[in-house]
C-alpha cells in the first residue's frame, strides 16, 4: 500500500476539517482507507483506533502527509457521519436536533444510589409493564413529562473512568448521591475527583433528608471544601434534598437535570450512521455474545453491521431496557443487541459500516492495535517541551494525609506561562487500580510518596501505559515535577512485573545465606531477574535473583502453578508468606 505524498502540479487538494474528528471520518473525508490513517498516525508515534477521535491540527498534518490540504471548516460545518457513495460526492443526511441527556448516578456505597434508581425507574412505567423490568442492561431511559433522560447504572466511579481510558466519554451530567446523615465519604470524594477530571457537570442529590440525625448543613460545608459551592450559597453547584426511600424530591431533582441539560445544549444528528459506546457485555448460554449499545450518533437500526473494538457482527435483534424488541435506537438510546461475533469490552466505541468484509477488517486491525507507550515523567517532559500538552495530569497518593497538603501546595506552586499542574486526586494509601484507570483517562501520571502499589495497580498500569513513580523524599518529587514542567526530565527507567510467587518453606544455605521454596502465583520468574519482597504490602527488600532451580537442576525460568527454589543476592531473611516480585527495568524515551 502506497503512503506516499501524490505528485500534483497544481498544489495539494483542499478538504474542510472539523476542530476534531475520529479516524473513520477523516478517512471518509479524504476517500481513503482508515488502515492508511492508522498508519500515518503511527508514524507519528500517535496509537488510535478507527473509531477514536484527533484534533484538527493532527488531522490536518495527516491529510497533508496524504496530499490533502487541511482546511478549518466554517462554524456549524461538520464531517457528515454518512456519505452517500456514488459519482464522488457527499450528500448530508439530517441536522442536528435536541437529544436526551445522559445521566451518571454515583456516590458512596449505602448512600442511597440504587434506591434512587429504582425509584426513578419504578415511576417511569406502568402496572403492565413493571413485570417486565428484570433485564439490566447496564443502562434505561425514563420518560419524565413527555422528555427522555437516560441513566447509566455503573457500579461506581472506577467503571465511569475505565470507558474514559478506552476513549468513551458518554456521560453528560454526574448526579452525586450524598447522605445527609452520614456526610461526604472516602468515595464521595473519588467520585467527586473523577467527575471533575473528566470536566462533567455535578448535580448533587442530598438523600436520607427525612432520617432524625440529618444535617445538610454540615454537609454542605463539607462538599464547599472540596470545591463543590452550592447555588444558594453563591455557588454554581445544584444541590437538591431528596428521600429516595419515600420518593420525596425525585421530581425536583429530574427537572434540575433537564434544567442543565438544557444549559448545555445537548445535540445530535439522527439521520447519520449510528455511533456510541459498549456500556456493558456478556455471554448468554443461548443466545451468545451480547452487547449493551448507548448510541450517541445517529440511528442504529436492525440489520445494520457494527464493528466495536475487535468484535463485529449485524444486529439480528435488538431490545430496549425493558426486554422489549425494537427495530431502532436513536441518539442517547441505550439497546441491547444481538449479532456479535465476540464480547465486546466496556468502554469500547462503534461504529456502523456499510458491508460486513470491512467490519471484519477493522475489528481485526483493532484487535492486532500496538498497546499504548507508557506515559513516564520523562515522556511526559518531552510532550511539554514540544509543546504537545500545556497541563500535568497528577493522581498523588501518600501514606498518610499528613503529607498530602504540604505536597499538594508544593507542587501547585510550579509551573510556568506555558505549562502549569493540575492534581486531580489524593488520597492516602496504596495506589490502587481505581488511581491508575483516573490517571490513563486524564492521559495523567501517579505520584506515590511512601506508599506501595497493589500487584493489579502494577498490572493494570502496564496494560495502559501510565507512569508510576515512587519517591520518599519530598524535595526529589518536586525537583522532578518541576523538571518536567520545563521539560529538561532525562529518560528514566520503568518496572515492568514479569511474575509473583510466595514463599512455602525456608531452607538454611550456610554462609551464603537462605534459599526460599516457592509457589509461582502468576506470570514467569526468570534468573535474571530483580526482585522484590513484600511483607504485609511492604517492601522490605529490592535485591536481584542469584539462583533458581527446579528440584536440584539450575533453570532460566519457571513458569505459573510451578515450584522452585530461589536464591537472592545479600542477606535475606525469608518468612513464609512472603510474596517476591520479579521485575525488569526497561528504559523509556
Amino acid at each position: 500500500m502506497d503512503d506516499t505524498k501524490p505528485g500534483l502540479k497544481k498544489g495539494l487538494p483542499q478538504v474542510e476539517l472539523p476542530s476534531s474528528m475520529t479516524v473513520k471520518q477523516l478517512a471518509d473525508s479524504l476517500k481513503v482507507e482508515p488502515a492508511r490513517i492508522i498508519k500515518q498516525l503511527m508514524r507519528k508515534g500517535i496509537m488510535a483506533s478507527v473509531n477514536e477521535t484527533i484534533d484538527f491540527e493532527t488531522a490536518r498534518t495527516t491529510a497533508a502527509d496524504l496530499g490533502y490540504d487541511g482546511k478549518a471548516a466554517k462554524e456549524r460545518k461538520a464531517v457528515p457521519a454518512r456519505q452517500e457513495r456514488g459519482k464522488g460526492k457527499v450528500k448530508v443526511k439530517g441536522k442536528l436536533s435536541v437529544r436526551p441527556p445522559v445521566v451518571t448516578v454515583m456516590g458512596h456505597v449505602d448512600h442511597g444510589k440504587t434506591t434512587l434508581l429504582d425509584v426513578i425507574r419504578k415511576t417511569n412505567v406502568t402496572a403492565g409493564e413493571a413485570g417486565a423490568i428484570t433485564q439490566h442492561i447496564g443502562a434505561y431511559q425514563a420518560l419524565v413529562d413527555g422528555r427522555k433522560i437516560t441513566f447509566l447504572d455503573t457500579p461506581g466511579h472506577e467503571a465511569f473512568t475505565a470507558m474514559r481510558a478506552r476513549g468513551a466519554q458518554v456521560t453528560d451530567i454526574v448526579t452525586l448521591v450524598v447522605a445527609a446523615d452520614d456526610g461526604v465519604m472516602p468515595q464521595t470524594v473519588e467520585a467527586i475527583n473523577h467527575a471533575k477530571a473528566a470536566k462533567v457537570p455535578i448535580v448533587v442529590a442530598l438523600n436520607k433528608i427525612d432520617k432524625p440525625d440529618a444535617n445538610p448543613e454540615r454537609v454542605k460545608q463539607q462538599l464547599a471544601d472540596l470545591g463543590l459551592v452550592i447555588e444558594e450559597w453563591g455557588g454554581d453547584t445544584v444541590c437538591v434534598p431528596i428521600s429516595a426511600k419515600q420518593a420525596k424530591g425525585i421530581s425536583d431533582l429530574l427537572e434540575n437535570l433537564f434544567l442543565v441539560a438544557d444549559i448545555l445544549e445537548l445535540k445530535a444528528d439522527p439521520d447519520s450512521a449510528a455511533e456510541g459506546t459498549v456500556i456493558e457485555a456478556r455471554l448468554d448460554k443461548t443466545k451468545g455474545p451480547l452487547a449493551t449499545l448507548l448510541v450517541q450518533k445517529g440511528t442504529l437500526r436492525r440489520g445494520e453491521i457494527v464493528v466495536a473494538g475487535s468484535a463485529s457482527g449485524k444486529v439480528k435483534a435488538m431490545f430496549d431496557d425493558a426486554g422489549k424488541q425494537v427495530h431502532k435506537a436513536e441518539p442517547s438510546t441505550p439497546v441491547e443487541v444481538l449479532g456479535l461475533n465476540e464480547v465486546a469490552k466496556s468502554g469500547d466505541l462503534f461504529v456502523v459500516l456499510p458491508d460486513e468484509r470491512e467490519a471484519r477488517s477493522t475489528a481485526e486491525r483493532q484487535k492486532q492495535a500496538r498497546p499504548r507507550l507508557t506515559l513516564s515523567l520523562s515522556a511526559l517532559s518531552s510532550q511539554i517541551s514540544a509543546g504537545q500538552i500545556k497541563e500535568l495530569n497528577i493522581v498523588l497518593k501518600t501514606d498518610v494525609e499528613g503529607s498530602i497538603e504540604p505536597i499538594r501546595t508544593s507542587i501547585e506552586r510550579l509551573g510556568t506561562e506555558k505549562t502549569k499542574t493540575r492534581i486531580i486526586h489524593t488520597a492516602s494509601g496504596s495506589i490502587t487500580e481505581s488511581d491508575v484507570l483516573l490517571a490513563s483517562a486524564s492521559k495523567g501520571t501517579i505520584i506515590g510518596f511512601n506508599t506501595p502499589t497493589s500487584p493489579g495497580a502494577t498490572q493494570l498500569a502496564n496494560v495502559e501505559g501510565v507512569g508510576i513513580h515512587h519517591y520518599d523524599i519530598i524535595y526529589k518529587l518536586i525537583e522532578d515535577v518541576d523538571r518536567t514542567l520545563k521539560g529538561m526530565l532525562e529518560p528514566t527507567y520503568a518496572e515492568v512485573l514479569s511474575g509473583r510467587a510466595e514463599v512455602r518453606a525456608v531452607f538454611p544455605r550456610s554462609k551464603l545465606g537462605k534459599i526460599a521454596g516457592v509457589h509461582v502465583l502468576e506470570g514467569r520468574v526468570s534468573r535474571d531477574a530483580q526482585v522484590k519482597i513484600l511483607r504485609q504490602n511492604k517492601v522490605v527488600c529490592d535485591s536481584r535473583v542469584a539462583s533458581l532451580k527446579r528440584f536440584k537442576e539450575d533453570v532460566s525460568e519457571v513458569s505459573t502453578g510451578l515450584e522452585c527454589g530461589l536464591g537472592i543476592e545479600g542477606t535475606v531473611d525469608f518468612q513464609i508468606g512472603d510474596i517476591i516480585e520479579f521485575y525488569r527495568r526497561e528504559r523509556i524515551s
